[in-house]
């Protein structure tokens, strides 16, 4: 598996402040990505005033795989990323000046 045992931790758990995941940076260059997509998501989400359940609904994504995803506790897929990037018609994955905003704060 890519990622090997660093993926036997959450997202979350490679900041140094799992509390306020999304928003606390992380060293880990794929923690990191999915912090920059929970925090796209959720402002997505809360802008366009979209449940988990109708996220789930419209998307195809099981709704505990989307809270997992908001709350750092899984490693989306790319088809997880897919559809809700298609669904939302959001840009979720990071670019690189996304990854990189650790190390200009």
């Amino acid at each position: 598996m890519v990622g090997g045992r660093a993926r036997a931790r959450s997202p979350r758990e490679l900041t140094d402040n799992p509390e306020i995941w999304p928003e606390q940076p992380s060293t880990d260059t794929a923690a990191e990505a999915v912090g920059h997509i929970a925090r796209t998501l959720a402002r997505v989400l809360d802008d366009r005033g979209l449940s988990l359940r109708a996220t789930a609904a419209g998307s195809g994504v099981n709704r505990q795989a989307v809270a997992d995803l908001l709350a750092g506790r899984s490693w989306p897929d790319v088809a997880t990323v897919a559809r809700l990037a298609h669904f939302t018609g959001a840009h979720l994955w990071p670019d690189n000046t996304s990854i990189d905003r650790k190390r200009t704060h």
